[in-house]
């Protein structure tokens, strides 16, 4: 039972390890541009800064684009293991026959195609951290070998006889229940209990309203425009928005927004969010985006279509950074017909 002397004790103690704590949180703040205004991210960063300094297993869950990779790196970076690699791998990219190969390694003539030893992300990450995205994608076979080189501390390549010690810190994510997985039988109970010595869950986008604000600011920042303004219209778009794809689709749209911006003379531009797009009115965005409209005639004099497509061509890689395949993209066209046009513009 809780006496009343007892009650400010326990407050003092919560507020000193809130102090303790504070310069972790800001470490994981700034290495990793985490956003954390929301309670939701705030109580998130508290609870991670706990556990960062720890060589403890870390389970991170979420839905696609929250960042949980973001999260992985803080942690990573705020540990006694910030000097030792971090190695990222998305378990479901991996074909089931080859991922214990990717992770192990193999040597030479181990299989068909083995033309050459290969060292495995677990010994590139020796010393330091282990990524594993999407785990609960892993076939099950993967996952009893897993869980034996996370209980010995070492791996065999496939087709050698030696073992490897491997000093490796794991942090995993997944955007699926895992907890549902084990239920279901395919997931290992043993292995789920293994990674999950530590669970934080990374909360979506439309469930901390509050960070869309410094999120957008972040991201324009990134793209050359700090202290960008968008208007109330703008803003009430963004924010009735509801980022199926999290903080990645925001950033993604705002860099597309930017650069289009840029290169059109619309009245609107849209931000495009897969096959639907949010369509903005020029005059709202920010003016350090470059989002004035641009004549495309110069005074009276009136242009050719070919110089029109050329200084437009310009205009799109200028804003792409000299990147044509990012440029190609936003124009619609193959990187060898962009190359073709560029040719002729250059010779005209």
């Amino acid at each position: 039972m809780t006496t009343r002397c007892q009650e400010p004790y326990e407050k003092g103690s919560r507020l000193c390890a809130v102090c303790r704590l504070s310069p972790v949180i800001d470490g994981l703040k700034r290495c990793s541009r985490l956003v954390a205004r929301s309670p939701a991210m705030q109580t998130l960063l508290q609870r991670a800064a706990s556990v960062a300094a720890t060589d403890a297993s870390v389970l991170v869950s979420g839905e696609t684009g929250t960042g949980k990779e973001v999260l992985a790196r803080a942690l990573h970076a705020n540990s006694t293991r910030a000097s030792r690699p971090f190695v990222a791998v998305n378990v479901a990219a991996i074909p089931a026959e080859l991922i214990e190969s990717e992770l192990f390694g193999h040597v030479k003539g181990a299989f068909t195609g083995a033309l050459t030893h290969h060292t495995g992300l677990m010994q590139a990450a020796h010393g330091g951290t282990l990524f594993l995205d999407e785990i609960g994608e892993m076939p099950q076979p993967m996952q009893a070998k897993l869980l034996r080189a996370l209980h010995d501390g070492e791996v065999r390549k496939v087709g050698d006889s030696r073992m490897e010690s491997v000093d490796v810190r794991v942090i995993c994510a997944t955007h699926r229940n895992l907890a549902d997985h084990v239920a279901s039988g395919a997931f290992r109970q043993d292995l789920y209990y293994r990674l999950k010595v530590f669970a934080f869950h990374v909360p979506a986008l439309r469930d901390r309203p509050e960070d869309l604000q410094p999120l957008v600011e972040m991201f324009l920042e990134m793209e050359g425009a700090a202290g960008a303004r968008f208007t109330d219209e703008a803003w009430k778009l963004l924010r009735g928005w509801p980022w199926p794809g999290n903080v990645r689709e925001l950033g993604n749209v705002i860099k597309h927004g930017a650069v289009l911006a840029r290169v059109e003379s619309s009245a609107h531009v849209q931000l495009r969010s897969g096959p639907r797009a949010l369509r903005i009115a020029r005059e709202h965005l920010p003016d350090e985006l470059g989002l004035q409209a641009r004549a495309l005639s110069n005074g009276n004099v009136l242009r050719t279509l070919a110089e029109v497509e050329s200084s437009h061509i310009e205009r799109v890689l200028q804003a792409c950074g000299g990147n044509q395949v990012a440029a190609a993209r936003i124009l619609g066209v193959g990187r060898t017909t962009l190359w073709r046009k560029m040719k002729l513009g250059a010779e005209n």
